[in-house]
């Protein structure tokens, strides 16, 4: 094989650079823009974050008042359930729906919360059996104002969720 003097090529060194030099502003605007959407999306619910976790992740300091839903304050509401049996099933941290029931029959039942967690199960007090037992339940402050207004007029029942 004949002996050939390297091909030199005029430029190629400047050219070189400025091939490095916008490959690094090309991953730079890359980056940032992974980085806005990143930041824009910010943690889901759902996704094993709770919503401490999800304000602690923005920055911001965790209080005590638990938000849920787009942002509605949850409130505790005592309800008096009619069948004090039902209740001993219940755990704090269970999810119900309570439903309302009229005293004339099946056919007027209506659901008044979805997904309300309990929250506490207060002791039963002598001779309380009679009149249903008592359940401290989790809820937006606007569903709380529809439970308190169904316990007075309705009989309330809980389904596990």
């Amino acid at each position: 094989m004949p002996h050939f003097a390297p091909v030199r090529v005029r430029g190629g060194r400047q050219r070189l650079h400025r091939l490095v030099r916008h490959r690094r502003r090309a991953v730079a605007a890359g980056l940032a823009v992974t980085a806005a959407a990143l930041v824009a999306a910010g943690p889901r619910p759902g996704t094993g974050t709770g919503p401490q976790d999800a304000q602690r992740a923005r920055g911001h300091p965790v209080t005590e008042q638990v938000r849920e839903r787009h942002g509605a304050e949850l409130v505790t509401a005592p309800l008096r359930i009619a069948d004090a049996a039902t209740v001993r099933l219940l755990r704090p941290g269970d999810r119900v729906d309570v439903v309302a029931a009229g005293d004339g029959g099946a056919g007027d039942a209506s659901v008044i919360a979805r997904g309300a967690r309990v929250t506490k199960l207060p002791a039963p007090e002598d001779g309380s059996a009679a009149s249903g037992a008592l359940v401290v339940v989790s809820v937006p402050r606007a569903t709380a104002h529809r439970l308190v207004g169904a316990g007075a007029s309705a009989r309330l029942a809980v389904t596990l969720c």
